[in-house]
């Protein structure tokens, strides 16, 4: 008869096991042990509109104490609208930095147009339109540096990017318009500073002017009597100019003159071309012409046709220099300069008749009281 060995017992680490696998069947059973409590939500600083000022102000603070506990004091008057914060270091941390990035889109301007000045490959048309290309490039690149330096995040404006977009694109049209509108002139060099146009005075009467200056909005347009004109890019875009220097800067001047029918048209003709060719600003090339004009009531009317590539100059000072000189040689030469007469011829009817014997009847006591 055989006798089962007894079993071995297990060892401590078989326990071990034991006792700690779970039972599969445990997760059936049903505990009275309470549920775990949700984490509560973190609490969320205010934004900072400003982000770039904390990062100077934490590297300044490193490097000086006690200049960072005064950038932390003033730091710590803030104002907190929401979920947004803006601290007094913010606000003189946006002012010098909004004056450092204006000096140097000035500064930056002004060394441009120096440079550009400076090529003598460029016509002035050219070099105006570098030059407003130029500027809006820097000014670009200004406000794109300047909100790098705030670290401004313009997430934080978009609730207001909408409505403010539309309130600039309203009120900005026409600036942007004259704005394309310059550029456009510039490129195809229709207008150019320099240039001689025609305008319009405050009664009316057509003047002309030069081009001083093509601005952003208007460009500035001097008359002879030193009135400045701002006439808008966009007027001369879409109304007619008449530009005296636009392919070329040769300008007739017609001075009309009359002689009496009397006088020798062979030498008065010649001592008009004569006196043209006195003035100084007259053009040899082309050559002063003498236009019989017609007869008028009182004298034989000529025109002067003589030409100047100095309209800006003014014209009306022609016209009086080659009058001047036609005055002294018609003197010299005894050519009569008329004036107007006027001839009355009276017909004799039977009231002329009655009118003059009711003339001689009124003399005729007044002259018996003379006696």
């Amino acid at each position: 008869m055989t006798i089962p060995a007894p079993s071995p017992e297990p060892t401590a680490t078989e326990a071990e096991i034991a006792i700690e696998t779970p039972d599969p069947d445990a997760s059936a059973i049903p505990t009275d042990a309470p549920s775990a409590t949700p984490p509560a939500p973190p609490s969320t600083a205010p934004t900072e509109i400003v982000s770039g000022a904390d990062s100077v102000r934490e590297d300044i603070s490193g490097r000086n104490e006690t200049v960072g506990s005064v950038l932390d004091q003033l730091d710590s008057l803030a104002i907190a609208v929401g979920d947004w914060r803006i601290s007094a270091f913010d606000v003189m941390f946006a002012a010098i930095a909004i004056v450092m990035v204006l000096v140097f889109a000035i500064v930056a301007t002004r060394l441009t147009r120096s440079a550009l000045r400076r090529l003598t490959g460029l016509d002035s048309t050219q070099r105006v339109l570098a030059e407003k290309v130029a500027q809006i490039v820097i000014w670009l690149m200004t406000f794109f540096l300047g909100v790098d330096l705030l670290g401004i995040d313009l997430t934080a404006l978009a609730v207001f990017s909408g409505a403010f977009g539309l309130a600039i694109g309203f009120g900005l049209q026409k600036t942007f318009g004259n704005l394309i509108s310059g550029i456009i002139l510039l490129m195809d060099k229709s207008i150019k500073p320099g240039d001689v146009i025609a305008v319009n005075d405050p009664t009316g009467q057509q003047t002309f002017g030069q081009i001083r200056k093509i601005g952003i909005r208007a460009i500035s347009v001097v008359t002879r009597d030193e009135r400045e004109y701002l006439i808008p890019n966009e007027n001369l875009m879409i109304n007619q100019v008449e530009n005296w220097s636009y392919s070329s800067r040769n300008v007739r001047v017609q001075v009309p003159v009359g002689i009496s029918y009397n006088a020798d048209m062979e030498l008065a003709e010649k001592l008009m071309l004569e006196a043209a060719d006195k003035a100084k600003r007259v053009l040899a090339t082309p050559p002063p012409t003498v236009w019989w004009s017609g007869f008028g009531d009182n004298s034989v009317d000529f025109t002067i046709h003589c030409w100047i590539n100095d309209p800006e100059e003014g014209v009306g000072n022609i016209r009086s220099a080659v009058l001047k000189n036609l005055w002294t040689l018609f003197k010299e030469a005894g050519i009569e300069i008329p004036y107007p007469q006027r001839d009355i011829n009276l017909r004799d009817n039977d009231q002329m008749q009655a009118l003059i014997a009711a003339l001689e009847s009124r003399a005729a006591p007044r002259q018996d009281q003379g006696e």
